[in-house]
């Protein structure tokens, strides 16, 4: 009996009409929808290890046998792919001073974070099973959220800066392709526009000499991926951990929102029951390849991007992405041909991406209009900004706490203390909700 049932004539998918999670298309067009997720997750699964200087092909078989796992543990009901999470990238390059891992030594201590950071973010998904979300939702409120997620992107503006002006014409000419893309491009290239714009980058890098092919020449093309086993045993490795914890807030906050965007997109609102199963999942799929040298992955809204192209929302599309990766991370030659990109194009494509980053946490605040009138969210997100892109960084003993962990807990702290104390005064500096067309916006009460 096939997992599947086939949609109408298998061929085509009627005007208002979706191709649900149990449902699939014929094996070609499924095949073909596949492909376009392999392209679609690409562009941005890749940069997070050329950017953290983890072995690209490691991370792509880790996110195929990741979004495998996320499509058993959900019972095959939500459809998603686990891409690299480019919450990671500000954690483990902090242990190379914002720079990416040089030395095997130096992976197999961040990979711990990694670990840590998913065996978290199952333990969360079991409570949400158990519980519901409710309790996320009141210990990170939109004002908080959106902060903790936005800076994030904003701690890795140095890390852009020091790969664009390594240099900067090619890093210029990456970035305006990628703007301009965006804008001409209508539909799935448009979403794709950071993929294309490192192509384009890269081809005019190699065409004025700026790439070297050597060790592209000498990698086999077929190969077994480059493993590191997790420093479990590390005494330093441990004292780095804190600085992972915040992701795994950026991690709920992407799970959640990528269930409830499938639930509203496909009309099915009991896809939201499979929250807890989806924490669950990339929880599991993180610590997986953490343990062995891959980065953390998350739910991607690139692959959201092309159900709502396509309106096909067939876990069996995923099936066939996953699929690919993994045979794509048996060709050392791929790694390889990944890692001669130019300091030039990664600067271009950051600028942008970190960028993008920051925005997706203001568009949390926008979507759930966040009262920027009231003292308590005005200094919950200046005072984790400033912590966040001045590089702030403290250290108790040998525990190293960076900017990340510093904004996220002063994100937290200012947001419920300040609540707290501003409730108990009734003095009108406390999160009233969100912002009504007629009414008081903060200050002193009528």
């Amino acid at each position: 009996m096939p997992i599947w049932s086939l949609h109408g004539d298998g061929r085509t998918v009627e005007p208002g009409a979706v191709v649900a999670p149990g449902e699939r298309l014929a094996w070609p067009a499924t095949i073909a929808i596949g492909a376009q997720h392999v392209v679609a997750m690409f562009g941005a699964t890749f940069l997070v290890p050329i950017l953290t200087g983890f072995p690209v092909s490691t991370t792509l078989l880790f996110s195929g046998l990741g979004t495998i796992l996320f499509l058993l543990i959900t019972r095959n009901k939500l459809p998603s792919y686990l891409g690299s999470s480019f919450a990671f990238i500000a954690p483990i390059t902090a242990l190379n001073g914002g720079n990416a891992l040089e030395t095997p030594l130096q992976i197999t201590q961040a990979l711990l974070g990694v670990v840590v950071a998913g065996v978290l973010l199952a333990l969360v998904g079991f409570i949400v099973q158990a519980f519901g979300t409710g309790w996320i939702e009141k210990l990170m409120p939109p004002v908080v959220s959106g902060a903790i997620v936005a800076l994030i992107g904003f701690n890795l503006a140095p890390a852009a800066w020091g790969n664009f002006q390594k240099q900067p014409e090619l890093a210029t000419l990456t970035l305006a392709v990628v703007i301009l893309f965006s804008v001409f491009f209508r539909g799935f290239l448009g979403r794709v526009s950071i993929f294309l714009g490192v192509v384009v980058g890269y081809v005019v890098a190699a065409l004025t000499g700026q790439v070297a092919f050597d060790a592209v020449a000498e990698a086999d093309w077929i190969g077994l991926p480059q493993f590191h086993l997790v420093g479990l045993t590390d005494g330093t490795a441990w004292s780095f951990v804190p600085m992972f914890l915040p992701v795994v807030l950026v991690l709920i906050a992407e799970n959640v929102g990528h269930v409830r965007g499938v639930a509203t997109m496909t009309g099915d609102q009991s896809i939201n029951k499979h929250t807890g199963r989806a924490l669950i999942a990339d929880g599991v799929a993180t610590t997986l390849a953490g343990g062995f040298g891959g980065s953390g992955t998350t739910t991607y809204g690139e692959n959201i991007g092309v159900m709502a192209a396509t309106r096909v929302y067939s876990t069996a599309a995923y099936w066939v992405a996953g699929a690919v990766a993994i045979l794509l991370a048996f060709s050392p030659k791929i790694g390889a041909l990944f890692n001669t990109i130019p300091a030039g194009v990664l600067g271009g494509v950051t600028t942008a991406l970190y960028g993008l980053i920051g925005v997706i946490g203001i568009k949390i605040w926008v979507d759930n209009q966040v009262d920027f009138s009231r003292p308590v969210n005005q200094y919950t997100v200046a005072v984790s900004f400033v912590i966040a892109i001045a590089g702030f960084a403290m250290s108790f003993g040998n525990l190293q706490f960076g900017a990340i962990v510093l904004g996220t807990v002063a994100a937290l702290v200012i947001y419920h203390l300040g609540n707290a104390i501003a409730r108990a005064r009734k003095t009108g500096a406390d999160d009233g909700g969100p912002i009504v067309p007629i009414g008081q916006l903060g200050g002193d009460p009528e």
